[in-house]
């Protein structure tokens, strides 16, 4: 089967497993109004998604997106919204849509998807570097302090406190570290999806030091070994141009893009 082929197939199975539920698993509460899901997670995070527009035209768009906003701002402890856009949608103005109802947009990133058995290879890993996965709370901060540090956040609890909300449903979420002398250097999650062939890479971070010696190639191999583990044969990630490079070495193929547009509480 070509490329081509494996794409189409891919992006098939994208757009009828991820676009649900899956996408959502650690909601607190989902709101389906006409064709989007509007979705509230811990701490004040809102988030609109959809399996597709329903060929909506650019009115239409333009009274959900209007819409949405006004959703969101009734509910008083929501501080932020990202909107989930996907480059392979019909959706005539909803860029303009969105700008106009105060969003703004962030940088596209590339929408993976590949055989986990493709990247499940072994991959030698530096001396003195060593993978686990990570359960226990101590062990979850560090990691999560690295992965702030990485995307040049400040360090906080919000990610922390979610990683261990989703270890505490037990519904599969793997973590995963790389570690040297007792420090995490590189780290990633791995979600499998109920019901389908995926299971998701996410989360991928390494310190810049320790960068370009296989570290998060090793760790994505694991994932996708402990992905094979569960039954899972397809690997889907959203990546951005760090980590595109490295998935597609690996053996992922792009299959679209997905751009996130953020809305803050003013």
């Amino acid at each position: 089967m070509s490329q081509t082929d494996d794409r189409a197939r891919f992006l098939a199975a994208y757009d009828q497993d991820l676009r649900t539920d899956a996408e959502t698993p650690s909601a607190l509460k989902v709101t389906q109004h006409g064709p989007v899901r509007l979705v509230t997670f811990m701490k004040g995070r809102g988030f609109v998604t959809y399996q597709d527009l329903g060929g909506a035209d650019s009115q239409t768009i333009k009274r959900l997106v209007a819409e949405s906003v006004a959703y969101f701002r009734a509910e008083p402890d929501i501080t932020r919204v990202e909107w989930k856009s996907r480059g392979h949608d019909h959706a005539p103005g909803l860029h303009e849509a969105l700008i106009e109802n105060g969003f703004t947009q962030d940088e596209p990133e590339s929408i993976m998807i590949g055989e986990a058995k493709a990247l499940s290879t072994a991959v030698p890993l530096p001396d003195g570097v060593t993978l686990r996965q990570v359960t226990e709370e101590p062990d979850v901060r560090a990691m999560s302090a690295m992965q702030d540090e990485v995307f040049g956040e400040p360090v906080s609890d919000e990610m922390a406190d979610a990683l261990l909300r989703r270890l505490s449903l037990d519904d599969g979420v793997q973590l995963w570290v790389a570690e040297a002398d007792g420090q995490v250097v590189s780290a990633g999650r791995l979600e499998p999806v109920p019901g389908t062939a995926f299971a998701g890479i996410w989360g991928g971070a390494t310190r810049e030091e320790w960068r370009g010696r296989g570290i998060y190639r090793a760790l994505t191999a694991r994932r996708a070994q402990a992905a094979l583990e569960l039954g899972k044969t397809l690997i889907h990630s959203d990546s951005t141009e760090f980590s595109r490079p490295i998935l597609e070495r690996s053996g992922l193929l792009k299959v679209s893009t997905t751009t996130p547009y953020r809305w803050v509480r003013g």
